[in-house]
């Protein structure tokens, strides 16, 4: 069992996420600009001729290992270059809160920064308020609720911890869960990560939630 001291705290591994809620919003995108945001020792998976797909996360921790903290992360499926399974790549991940930001960076090259996040919840909706440097970034609604049951799956994120390609086994899953666009709204702002996702050429392919997720991070290991 290995441990990391980070910030005069000790994170033991692997680290348990016992209840959060979760939003995300999948767009097609073109692939040649997706892959200029990935580092090359990963490829972007061609979902259709041309396109990739981009996951826009929104995460509302409660219970967590590294305390209740609010996300964001753009993330673009990938594989290795040098073959590997099929898993992703997070090119952003802003937090509100210091100590999961040096965690994340710390034990598994996460690109997280503590960033102004606000989020708003209603019965049917969660709205999300991300400023960067001052400006705007994203101001995105999404439906939430549901009922189904999200079984638990086994996944893969990949990284560049201190340059060094990594994969890092997770797993997810949960309840009250649902698929659904009704009450979805977006903007972009004038922040440089907001055109650079305009440069994407963003298509909205469908929006899920989840209520109660719970989730399992191991260790970052690094790709041979």
């Amino acid at each position: 069992m290995s441990t990391y001291q980070v910030l005069g705290q000790t994170v033991t591994m692997p680290v348990l996420v016992r209840d959060a809620s979760a939003g995300t919003v999948i767009f097609d995108v073109d692939r040649v600009a997706a892959q200029a945001l990935v580092p090359p020792v990963f490829e972007v998976i061609e979902s259709s001729p041309g396109k990739a797909q981009l996951a826009l996360v929104l995460i509302d921790y409660r219970d967590n290992d590294l305390g209740a903290y609010h996300e964001v992360g753009t993330i673009f499926f990938v594989r290795p270059v040098g073959g590997g399974a099929d898993g992703t790549y997070i090119s952003h991940l802003p937090v509100d809160q210091e100590f999961t930001c040096a965690a994340g960076n710390q034990i598994w090259g996460f690109p997280k920064t503590v960033e102004e996040i606000k989020v708003t919840p209603t019965p049917s909706t969660s709205r999300w308020v991300l400023r960067m440097d001052g400006e705007l970034v994203l101001d995105i609604t999404v439906p939430r609720g549901g009922h189904d049951v999200l079984p638990e799956m086994s996944l893969i994120s990949y990284t560049l911890r201190d340059g060094t390609p990594c994969a890092t086994a997770f797993a997810q899953g949960g309840t009250g869960s649902s698929m659904s666009f009704e009450g979805l709204t977006w903007e972009l702002g004038t922040h440089p990560i907001a055109k650079e996702l305009e440069s994407l050429g963003l298509s909205f392919v469908m929006a899920s939630w989840i209520e109660h997720m719970q989730a399992r991070f191991e260790d970052a290991i690094a790709l041979a």
